[in-house]
């Protein structure tokens, strides 16, 4: 029990199992093995870009151009595929992958460079991106007809039962996990994001570990473009508008602390995933949209009350053990 109690992934894949479990009694095919690979497909661009974020939060910033990153790199891959349609799926990738990271180095330059306030900087080129994808489009829509049967399909097509969308997600979490558990860069995060004036003297830079944050960021947005842009069929300037809050609202919940230095790859994804299953159960059990923003809503505020609630225990708890210690 003490374990449980201390690990917020197992109280979150607990509420996870317990939340599937009672959709189950009002929808029994809810819980079937199917429907739960549909709910894991349906969530796989949240987790991707949750990762991302995660990463930025780490740091103490914070991303809210994703979104924006995400529509202006699947519109450029969208219009590159109508004007050339014999352009191989794996370079579309390789293009926004480049593209998305040099939007969000973009970011990391501001902030590092500048020292502007994060969440100032990501306001601002959430706009500029936005904008850019009108000037480029001309405010014009690009149907499914005028994409390439390839293009549309490759998020679709099926490898060890399970679509590519989802392999997608399955290899960020892995290539998050080696850097952010395993990898030099991912105790910097933690090191930064938790005080970033001892960093220093650790020998760590500040400034580039955010820069490099950010670029990871932007470089999964840009996968994530792509893959939502195929995978609906369709482009246009307010493609995920608003997503970024969600990203934020799956870190927040999964036990990512927005004051930094706080959180884990378990808990990121699995923080995606509670978001998912209910998104994907309230409009099967018919609860209406209105509610169900506001229950959306409802658990991310529970969520940075327990996660606030979480830390000042752990400060209370440092300060008697030093009380003891005098």
């Amino acid at each position: 029990m003490s374990t449980f109690l201390k690990y917020r992934e197992l109280q979150l894949l607990a509420a996870i199992v317990a939340l599937i479990g009672l959709i189950s009694i009002r929808v029994p095919g809810f819980a079937a093995p199917a429907s739960l690979g549909n709910v894991y497909n349906d969530t796989s661009i949240l987790i991707i870009l949750a990762l991302g974020q995660m990463c930025v939060i780490l740091s103490k910033c914070i991303d809210l151009s994703m979104a924006a990153n995400l529509a202006l790199c699947g519109m450029v891959s969208a219009m590159l595929n109508a004007a050339y349609p014999g352009i191989p799926v794996p370079v579309l990738l390789l293009t926004v992958i480049v593209l998305g990271g040099l939007l969000g180095s973009v970011n990391g330059l501001l902030v590092w460079k500048l020292n502007m306030p994060p969440i100032v900087v990501t306001l601002g080129t959430m706009t500029i991106f936005r904008g850019s994808i009108f000037l480029l489009s001309d405010g014009k829509w690009i149907n499914a007809h005028q994409m390439s049967e390839a293009y549309k399909a490759f998020p679709r097509d099926v490898i060890l039962g399970l679509p590519a969308l989802s392999w997608f997600s399955i290899a960020a979490i892995v290539l998050m996990f080696v850097l952010v558990g395993r990898a030099a860069l991912g105790r910097n995060f933690f090191a930064v994001g938790g005080n970033a004036n001892a960093a220093v003297y650790a020998g760590i830079d500040p400034g580039r570990t955010r820069f490099i944050a950010f670029i990871l960021s932007g470089a999964l947005s840009g996968i994530a473009g792509y893959l939502w842009v195929s995978r609906y069929a369709v482009a246009y300037v307010d493609i995920a508008l608003g997503f970024e809050l969600d990203v934020v609202a799956a870190c927040v919940i999964g036990g990512v602390s927005i004051a930094g230095g706080i959180g884990s790859v378990p808990g990121a994804v699995l923080g995606a995933l509670f978001l998912g299953v209910i998104k994907n159960a309230l409009p099967v059990i018919h609860v209406s949209p209105f509610w169900q923003l506001a229950i959306s809503g409802s658990v991310i505020i529970i969520a940075v009350a327990f996660n606030a609630r979480a830390e000042r225990k752990k400060g209370r708890v440092i300060l008697r053990r030093a009380e003891a210690a005098a």
